[in-house]
C-alpha cells in the first residue's frame, strides 16, 4: 500500500455521502472566506476617505485692512472642502464639538479668530504661532484620530507652504528693493569718487596756490614794511615840496607876467613897424619915388625888419610858454599841496597796509598749513569713496535681483525646498494590497488547521498492515496537500480576479503559495500525528505566536526583543516576505531564502510525522482509550 493509495482511501472516506463532500468543499473554502472577505473590505480604504464626515470651524477674522485684507482661516477651509478628502461639513464651535461627541463626525478641525494675523504676524516683527484645534473621539474610532493627525498635519504644511512662500517672496522683493537702492548708492559712490578725484585735483590747486600766497604774501609783507620804513618822512617832505612848489609858481608867475608885457610891448611894436611902412610907402610916392623904387626901398626895409619879426615871434612864443608854465607851476603847487595834506594819509595807509601785510603773510602761512591738512584728508576721502563704490558694486552683485516669475519660483522653493520623488522600486497600490501577504499566509495556515478537523493524520488500517511509516505519513499528509493547494488555487484566483489585487509574478506566486501550503499541511499534519488531540491546541498556539511576530503590518523590526527571536524562528514571517516580493515585483534572489525555510520546514514536518507513525506502529492503552478526544 504506496502513500498515494492511502491519499485516496483517505478522500473516498470523507467523500462517501453529500454531507461529507459539502464538508470538503467549506473546508476548501475556509481560507478564502478569511483572506478573501477581509482583503476584499479592507481593499482601498483611504480611497473611500470622501465617505467620512468631518467638521471643520472657521472663526478665523482675518488681518489687515483695504487691499491687504486676508482671510486665511476661510481660504483654508474653502480648500479643504474643494479637496473631496473628506465629507467637509463647515459648522459652529459648538455643533463641531457635540458632532464629535456624538459620533456624527469623525473629527473636527476648529481655526480660531486670530488665525491670520498670528500667521501675518512676522511681517510685523511680533512673530507668533498660529493654532488649528483638533478634536477627536476614540470611542468612535481610533483610526480616525490617527487619520485626523494626518490631516492635521497636511492642513499645517499646506499653510506653512502657503505662508512660507508669501514671507520668501516678499523677502526677495525687499532684496530687489535693496537691490534698487543699493545700485543708487553705488552709482551715487561712483559720483562721490569722482567727485573726490575732483576734489583731491583742486585741493592741490589750492594748496599749491596757498604755498604761492603764503610766500608772496611774506615778500608783501617785507616790501611794505621796507616802504613803511621809506615814507615815515613823507609827509614832511611833501610839506616842503608843497612849500617850494608855490614859490616856483609864484616865480613863474611873475616871469610869465613880465614876458607877457614884453610880448605885448613887441606886439605893438609890429603894429607901429606896420603902420610905418605904410606911412613911408606915402611919403616916398609924395617924394617922387616911382613905384619900383618904393617896392625896393620898402624891400630893403622888410629885409632890415625880418629879425624884428623873428624876434617877436621868439617873444610870443616864450611868453605863451611862461604862461604854461606858470599854470603848470600853480598846477603843481596845488597837486603838492593836495599831496602833502593827503600825504599823512598815505603814509598811515602805507603802515597799516604793511601791519596786514604781515598779517596777511601769516594768515597765508596758516591756510598753507590747513590747506595741506586738507589735501591729506581729501586723499583720504579719494581712497575712501573709492572702497566705497568697490564695495558697493560687489555687493550690488551678489544682492538677488530677480524678476517676477523666478521670484515666485524661489519663493516657493524657499518655502518647500525638498520635493519627494517617489522612486518605489515595488508597490502595492492599495491598503487591501499591502496586507495581502500577510492575510493569504494566515489563511492558508488556518486552512491547513482545519483540514485536520475531518482528516485523520495517519492511517490505522495502513499502520496495523505494517506499512512502512514513511509511506504511512506521506500518505496521511497527501491528502491534506491535495485539497490544501486547491485551497490557495481557489484563494489566489478570488484575490486576483473578483477582490481585484494586481500580482506582478502570477505563475511563481501561485507555485510559493502551493509551497506554504504543503509546509504548513506537513506542519500541521505533525503536530496532530504526535500529539493528537493536544497537536490541534498547538497548531492555534502556533498559529497566534506568528501572527504577533510574523510583521505582516509594521515591520519586524519594531516587534518587541522578545518576539524576534520567533520572527527568525517561525515560517509564516517568511511567507509574508515572499509573497510581497512575489506580488509586488516578481521573483528575487532574496525569495530563495524563503523558498529554502519553507521547503526545511516540509522536510521537517514529514520527518516527524514519520517518526510519529513509527510510534504508532506500537499500540498503547492511550492509544486505545485517549484522556482527550476531539
Amino acid at each position: 500500500m504506496n502513500a498515494v493509495h492511502l491519499a485516496r482511501n483517505e478522500l473516498r472516506r470523507l467523500t462517501a455521502g453529500t454531507l461529507p463532500k459539502l464538508a470538503i468543499a467549506a473546508l476548501v473554502l475556509v481560507p478564502l472566506l478569511y483572506a478573501s472577505l477581509y482583503l476584499y473590505s479592507n481593499y482601498d480604504p483611504y480611497g473611500r476617505l470622501d465617505n467620512l464626515p468631518a467638521a471643520i470651524v472657521d472663526d478665523d477674522t482675518g488681518s489687515g485692512t483695504g487691499e491687504d485684507h486676508r482671510e486665511i482661516g476661510r481660504e483654508v477651509t474653502d480648500e479643504l472642502q474643494r479637496s473631496g478628502d473628506f465629507d467637509w461639513h463647515e459648522t459652529s464651535r459648538e455643533e463641531a464639538h457635540n458632532g464629535v461627541r456624538d459620533g456624527d463626525y469623525a473629527f473636527a478641525i476648529t481655526i480660531p479668530r486670530d488665525f491670520s494675523a498670528a500667521l501675518t504676524s512676522s511681517a510685523d516683527f511680533e512673530p507668533r504661532q498660529a493654532g488649528i484645534t483638533l478634536t477627536t473621539n476614540d470611542a468612535n474610532n481610533y483610526l480616525s484620530h490617527t487619520i485626523a493627525d494626518q490631516v492635521a498635519e497636511q492642513v499645517r504644511d499646506t499653510i506653512a507652504k502657503k505662508v512660507g512662500t508669501q514671507a520668501a517672496d516678499r523677502f526677495l522683493v525687499g532684496f530687489s528693493t535693496v537691490h534698487e537702492r543699493t545700485e543708487k548708492a553705488a552709482n551715487g559712490a561712483r559720483q562721490l569718487a569722482s567727485g573726490a578725484r575732483e576734489l583731491r585735483d583742486g585741493q592741490q590747486q589750492l594748496a599749491n596756490g596757498a604755498s604761492q600766497l603764503a610766500t608772496s604774501g611774506s615778500q608783501l609783507s617785507s616790501s611794505l614794511a621796507t616802504l613803511k620804513s621809506n615814507t615815515e618822512d613823507l609827509p614832511e617832505q611833501t610839506r616842503k615840496l608843497a612849500s617850494g612848489a608855490n614859490r616856483v609858481a609864484a616865480g613863474n608867475e611873475q616871469i610869465a607876467a613880465t614876458a607877457s608885457a614884453l610880448a605885448q610891448g613887441s606886439a605893438d611894436l609890429q603894429n607901429q613897424l606896420d603902420n610905418v611902412n605904410d606911412r613911408l610907402g606915402r611919403q616916398l610916392r609924395e617924394g617922387g619915388l616911382d613905384e619900383n623904387e618904393v617896392q625896393h626901398v620898402l624891400g630893403v626895409l622888410g629885409n632890415v625888419r625880418t629879425p624884428v619879426d623873428e624876434a617877436d615871434n621868439r617873444i610870443q612864443q616864450t611868453s605863451a610858454q611862461l604862461d604854461a608854465l606858470a599854470t603848470g607851476a600853480r598846477q603843481v603847487a596845488s597837486g603838492a599841496g593836495k599831496l602833502a595834506t593827503s600825504a599823512p594819509q598815505l603814509s598811515g595807509g602805507i603802515a597799516q597796509a604793511a601791519d596786514g601785510a604781515s598779517t596777511l603773510s601769516k594768515g597765508a602761512s596758516s591756510l598753507d598749513e590747513g590747506q595741506t591738512e586738507a589735501l591729506n584728508g581729501t586723499k583720504q576721502l579719494v581712497s575712501g569713496a573709492d572702497d566705497l563704490r568697490d564695495g558697493l558694486g560687489q555687493g550690488l552683485r551678489q544682492i538677488p535681483n530677480t524678476d517676477d516669475d523666478t521670484r515666485e519660483r524661489t519663493a516657493r522653493t524657499i518655502a518647500d525646498p525638498v520635493a519627494v520623488d517617489n522612486a518605489s522600486m515595488a508597490s502595492a497600490g492599495t491598503y487591501g494590497a499591502g496586507l495581502a501577504p500577510f492575510f493569504i499566509g494566515l489563511a492558508t495556515w488556518i486552512g491547513a488547521f482545519v483540514l485536520f478537523l475531518l482528516l485523520r493524520p495517519l492511517s490505522t488500517r495502513a499502520l496495523t498492515a505494517g506499512t512502512p511509516p514513511l509511506r504511512v505519513a506521506v500518505g496521511g499528509w497527501l491528502s491534506a496537500a491535495l485539497l490544501g493547494t486547491a485551497q490557495v488555487v481557489v484563494l489566489l484566483a478570488a484575490v486576483t480576479w473578483l477582490v481585484g489585487i494586481h500580482v506582478a509574478s502570477p505563475a511563481a506566486t501561485l507555485g510559493f503559495a502551493i509551497l506554504t501550503s504543503l509546509t504548513f499541511t506537513a506542519i500541521v499534519h505533525a503536530l496532530n500525528a504526535l500529539f493528537g488531540a493536544v497537536g490541534k491546541f498547538l497548531g492555534l498556539v502556533l498559529l497566534v505566536l506568528q501572527l504577533v511576530s510574523a510583521g505582516g503590518t509594521f515591520p519586524w523590526q519594531t516587534l518587541p526583543d522578545a518576539l524576534q527571536p520567533l520572527h527568525a524562528a517561525l515560517p509564516m514571517g517568511y511567507v509574508i516576505d515572499g509573497m510581497r516580493h512575489l506580488l509586488y515585483s516578481g521573483p528575487s534572489a532574496d525569495v530563495l531564502l524563503d523558498v529554502g525555510v519553507l521547503v526545511a520546514y516540509l522536510v521537517v514536518g514529514l520527518t516527524a510525522s514519520t517518526v510519529a507513525a513509527r510510534r504508532r506502529r506500537t499500540w498503547t492503552v492511550g492509544q486505545l482509550k485517549p484522556e482527550l478526544a476531539l
